[in-house]
């Protein structure tokens, strides 16, 4: 079992060449979370948003741009460095999902973009996570779909390399595993579905909207690997509601 800190020291490791991705644009975030999210947020205009796990603070210039007050929130130093680089003027914070440092009703909206499947204790960083949202306020995430994150590659292929189906295996088993690409190594978790449902619905918050975003055909012409996700649902975007103070 990896420990927290090695998890994070692996993120560190692999931050150099997570930012160049980023600079060089990642359709899925692009062309696939970014629309749901962004219209699950609404107007954003004068609203405290925290960004979880921020990374290198894309999600949150987003934001920003349509008026929102923004604070970032990342374990990482490089990418809070490379956060603070782009955005000057932003707020950017160190600290981890399971001990947010803020005062409990501090914001009008939570985000988790894909970020929950690497946080170790994904139940504490839920309840933080709700603890620090206003009554009425927000939580939108967007993860990994839990039937694509059973295994690093999850398609069958035949002999000629055309792929089949996607594999699920040991679904019900919360586990850790390893993922490497592009000079990246690091660790997150499968969980299974009803885990986060109970987590979430524990925390008291509220299911508003549910999303397995899809690439349109265009997509897939624009960027043919996306017929992946054309085929088989690898996210969804989910918007929770904190109920109002009785």
């Amino acid at each position: 079992m990896t420990e927290p800190h090695e998890a994070l020291s692996k993120w560190s490791t692999s931050s150099g060449a997570w930012i160049r991705a980023m600079r060089r644009g990642e359709a899925n975030r692009e062309r696939l979370l970014d629309p749901p999210m962004l219209e699950l947020a609404g107007d954003v205009t004068g609203l405290d948003v925290l960004d979880v796990g921020c990374g290198e603070g894309r999600f949150c210039r987003m934001l920003a741009a349509r008026g929102a007050r923004t604070v970032g929130l990342d374990p990482t130093p490089e990418f809070l460095a490379e956060a603070r680089h782009l955005d000057p003027e932003g707020s950017y914070v160190e600290g981890v999902g399971e001990r947010l440092p803020f005062e409990e009703a501090s914001f009008d909206l939570v985000v988790s973009y894909l970020t929950i499947i690497d946080i170790p204790d994904f139940r504490a960083a839920i309840r933080e996570m709700a603890r620090v949202l206003r009554p009425g306020g927000r939580l939108l995430v967007a993860t990994v779909n839990s039937f694509a994150s059973t295994r690093p590659r999850a398609w069958y292929q035949d002999e000629n390399g055309e792929k089949l189906h996607v594999a699920v295996v040991d679904y019900f088993d919360e586990k850790e595993q390893l993922l490497e690409w592009s000079g990246m190594s690091i660790i997150n978790w499968h969980r299974p579905f009803e885990a986060y449902m109970e987590a979430y619905l524990s925390a008291g918050l509220i299911l508003e909207q549910f999303r397995e975003p899809r690439p349109t055909l265009s997509d897939v012409d624009a960027v043919p690997s996306m017929i992946d996700e054309y085929r088989v649902p690898i996210f969804h975007v989910m918007r929770w509601r904190k109920p109002q103070a009785s």
